[in-house]
């Protein structure tokens, strides 16, 4: 079991609440990382296992125990643009929430993130074989987050779970991402719809219940998990790679992600105010509980199974395979029970390191860098539209658990 579960924390003193949680919270557990190091600079500090969603989760709740769930989600297949006016005849409360979850938050800074958007074109393949193979393979090593993916909803068809995933990828690495005209906006306040409703859909599952080491997933501190699993591990891996990035670039990088993480509803004393903040608290939450269970095994099996359908698995369930342990090594590899490649592992060793600093070598020459986007742009336009088999990638509310 992983620490004390909140039942048992209530058990233990009858009005003991978030601050009592921690005094008797084991040590291996306990939250120490200062607010000061935040986006926000000062907090409660809190440990984030014991906050949730305070705004969003009873107000899903609330719709799906009034039956609106299904209206909702028609009514939202429409909303698709940041700068588009909510659909007319949402609930009121539900209205009144997205028209406050919708807002960049005041710390947002435009020129950042139009500063991001040259970092995306520049490096827009790295990172979309990092999202998938690095951040989306560590995932299934994540044991909450593997469990919550595989028993909600989602679980029982992977490859739309996992295009739903990477619209978010998508739509925060785009030229407009949190323009009007953009959709990271969308993506992010659905998305947190989405997170309400599986916090309260999951614990009726028993059979989430019987292996769950908690009674309400997605904790704050389990959204920083994920989160760490994305920005936070891409940009490690551009370092450990050597590829250049000029400092103004990767701050602009790391606060599109922050602005991200606000409007996925992370509170702000939780968001990392650089790099060496996010590297510290990732160090505390994310690289110790990695570790490997029956559903991420079986998560992971999907995931490097997804190309079959073009290949039957002949060659990208090997390279899927291959690069899943080069980028997280030998551990979670076997871990997830993926058996070594004598061709593609070498070659990785191998080749990628020269690929890199070819490719670095091509950036500086004229058109280089814009032919790069057009052909990374390609390859994950290509990637969204096999995942959705060419249909509309909507993200909507669930209504139930994955069917036993």
């Amino acid at each position: 079991m992983d620490g004390l579960s909140r039942r048992n924390i209530l058990k233990a003193g009858g009005a003991l609440g978030a601050v009592g949680a921690l005094s008797i919270a084991s040590p291996a557990h306990a939250w120490t990382w200062s607010p000061t190091g935040s986006v926000a600079g000062t907090g409660a500090g809190l440990d984030p296992r014991w906050v949730w969603d305070e705004e969003a989760d009873p107000l899903v709740a609330s719709l799906l125990d009034r039956g609106d769930v299904a209206q909702v989600n028609t009514l939202l297949r429409t909303w698709t643009k940041n700068g588009q006016p909510l659909p007319a005849g949402l609930p009121a409360d539900l209205r009144d929430f997205m028209e406050r979850a919708r807002q960049l938050p005041s710390w947002a800074d435009q020129g950042k993130l139009d500063l991001a958007v040259e970092f995306n074109k520049k490096r827009g393949l790295y990172l979309g074989v990092l999202y998938g193979l690095a951040s989306g393979m560590m995932s299934t090593v994540i044991p909450k987050e593997a469990r919550a993916v595989y028993y909600s909803q989602g679980g029982a068809d992977m490859k739309d779970r996992i295009s739903k995933t990477a619209k978010l990828g998508y739509d925060i690495g785009s030229n407009n991402a949190y323009r009007p005209d953009g959709e990271m906006i969308v993506t992010a306040v659905k998305t947190r719809l989405v997170h309400a409703a599986v916090r309260h859909l999951l614990p009726q599952s028993p059979y989430w219940s019987q292996v769950a080491d908690e009674e309400i997933p997605i904790s704050q501190r389990d959204m920083m998990v994920t989160w760490h699993s994305l920005p936070t591990t891409v940009m490690q891996k551009l370092v450990a790679w050597k590829v250049p990035i000029p400092s103004d670039e990767s701050a602009a990088f790391l606060h599109s992600w922050q602005v991200g993480a606000h409007m996925l509803g992370i509170k702000d004393e939780y968001i990392p105010a650089s790099w060496a903040e996010a590297n510290s608290q990732a160090a505390q939450v994310l690289t110790p509980i990695l570790a490997p269970t029956p559903e991420g095994i079986k998560l992971a099996d999907i995931l490097l199974n997804l190309g079959s359908s073009v290949d039957a698995g002949i060659l990208s369930k090997p390279i899927l395979g291959a690069f899943t342990r080069f980028m997280l090594g030998d551990q979670i590899a076997n871990w997830l029970k993926i058996g070594r490649e004598p061709i593609w592992d070498p070659l990785l060793k191998v080749a990628w390191g020269p690929f890199i600093a070819v490719r670095e070598g091509l950036l500086p020459f004229p058109l280089a860098p814009e032919a790069y986007w057009l052909f990374d742009e390609f390859l994950r336009k290509a990637a969204l539209l096999f995942l959705s088999e060419a249909r509309p990638i909507s993200i909507e509310i669930p209504d139930s658990n994955r069917p036993s």
